[in-house]
C-alpha cells in the first residue's frame, strides 16, 4: 500500500473527501517526523515504535574496489513492531 492508496482507504471508511483524508495523514507523517527530528520516540500501541538510532563511525569496504573507506558517525530513524503486529502477521 502507498500513501496514496492509504489516503483513499481513509477517505473510503470515515466518509471524508480525499482532500480531508491527505491532510489526516499528511498531519500524522509530519507529526511522527517531527518528534524523530527532535529525538523522541513515537509509539502506536499494537503497531510498533519508531526512533533514532545512533550509529558510530567505522571502517568499511568499498564492494566495488574493496578499498577500505571510513564510514562517518550516523543517525538514522529504527521501526521496531510491536508484539501485536507481530503475532498477527506470523500467524
Amino acid at each position: 500500500m502507498n500513501k496514496s492508496q492509504l489516503i483513499e482507504k481513509l477517505a473510503k471508511a470515515e466518509g471524508l473527501t480525499i482532500k480531508k483524508a491527505e491532510l489526516v495523514v499528511k498531519t500524522v507523517f509530519e507529526s511522527v517526523e517531527e518528534a524523530l527530528l527532535n529525538d523522541d520516540r513515537v509509539e502506536i500501541r499494537g503497531f510498533g515504535s519508531f526512533k533514532v538510532k545512533n550509529y558510530d563511525s567505522y571502517q568499511g569496504r568499498n564492494p566495488k574496489t574493496g578499498d577500505i573507506i571510513d564510514v562517518s558517525q550516523k543517525k538514522l530513524p529504527f521501526f521496531k513492531v510491536g508484539k501485536e503486529l507481530k503475532e498477527r502477521v506470523d500467524s
